[in-house]
């Protein structure tokens, strides 16, 4: 096992953004935390549809997070099918020394809800990005800290093609592609 602490970042990136990358950047930052396991979703088992395929999440996940304190893994996509947190905890953990799990503020409104909640909960420090003027209940939460985000986008918007500039210049054309964006809101 690698004996490095790491923080569990798993989301759609569907796209991923400059709010992605300086979370990434802030987690590095953070003592207790020596790198990001960073896991794309095949499909987020509390969505129902993704844009972009898993393989081109996934493909723009390496590009953009490409450093030695940084691994991208495939395992979710590999499943072909939506994975539970819990399900990539134990199955990580087992390569990996996980000490925490990122998560966005708005997750705090469901998080009781996800699958083996008590066993995550006990095991590991949630790691919360938080935007401005986000209302938190980290109630149900034993172990936690707070990562203030500087950035206010979601994918969502940029699949609407507004706010195009928090997409890195690496992946902004693929981006525009496969959302369908016209190049004249660049």
């Amino acid at each position: 096992m690698n004996s490095k602490n790491f923080a569990l970042f798993g989301g759609s990136f569907d796209p991923p953004h400059k709010g992605h990358q300086e979370i990434v950047e802030s987690l590095l930052n953070l003592t207790n935390i020596d790198s990001v396991l960073i896991v794309p979703t095949y499909k987020n088992p509390f969505k129902d549809s993704f844009h972009a395929t898993p393989k081109q999440r996934l493909k723009w996940c390496q590009t953009l997070f490409s450093s030695p304190n940084i691994v991208v893994s495939d395992y979710e996509i590999l499943q072909q099918r939506p994975v539970y947190t819990i399900e990539t905890y134990n199955a990580l953990s087992k390569i990996y020394n996980i000490k925490a799990i990122v998560i966005g503020a708005d997750n705090l409104k469901s998080i009781t809800k996800w699958r083996d909640f008590e066993k995550l909960n006990s095991k590991i420090e949630w790691i919360i990005a938080t935007r401005p003027n986000e209302e938190l209940d980290t109630s149900a939460l034993q172990n936690y800290t707070l990562l203030p985000l500087n950035i206010d986008i979601s994918s969502s918007e940029i699949r609407e093609g507004k706010k195009l500039e928090f997409v890195d210049s690496s992946i902004r054309k693929q981006v525009q592609k496969v959302y369908n964006i016209a190049k004249n809101q660049d």
